[in-house]
């Protein structure tokens, strides 16, 4: 790719969508709480792409700016005065695994009731595989914080749950 003049051919961006489209839009419907909004979340994420002159170092960088793209349009999304409107996580269907499992719809629901802080960095840390310090980079919190909402977010669903879904090996 030229620095001067960044255009993508339409097969990079076929590629670049692929590999992102399944993370793009289950972060924006963990933030939305709803279907529609997270489509059109997915097709915003991806327009930006389109009309930025990023270039990206590797992959993991490929999905740090998908990542942290979503997050602050979903972010900016909620922010938006006629988003006052709230769906009730009870109605909302099963969107993806937890570690390759099935997740209940009461885990879904409790994870979507966690505040913004809890539920992002488990996200982040459980179902994308981010470590600790990679979610700190991506967030721009200390590593000692992101440990904290981790550990309290825990502690929310585990107690809702009473299961050990979020055991994971410790970064």
């Amino acid at each position: 790719m030229e620095s001067n003049s960044l255009l993508r051919t339409d097969k990079e961006l076929a590629e670049l969508y692929q590999r992102h489209v399944d993370v793009v839009y289950r972060l924006s419907y963990i933030y939305l709480k709803n279907p529609a909004d997270a489509e059109d979340a997915v097709q915003s994420v991806f327009i930006k792409l389109i009309q930025s002159q990023v270039v990206f170092n590797d992959h993991e960088h490929e999905k740090a700016w998908f990542l942290v793209t979503t997050r602050n349009y979903c972010k900016d999304v909620l922010k938006h005065w006629w988003k006052s409107r709230r769906v009730d996580a009870k109605s909302l269907p099963e969107i993806s695994s937890w570690n390759g499992q099935e997740a209940s719809g009461k885990m879904l629901a409790r994870l979507l009731s966690l505040p913004e802080k809890y539920k992002t960095v488990l996200y982040l840390y459980y179902y994308e595989t981010y470590s600790i310090k990679e979610i700190s980079e991506l967030i721009g919190y200390k590593e000692s914080t992101i440990q904290t909402q981790l550990a309290r977010g825990r502690k929310l669903l585990k107690a809702d749950l009473g299961g050990n879904y979020l055991e994971r090996q410790s970064d």
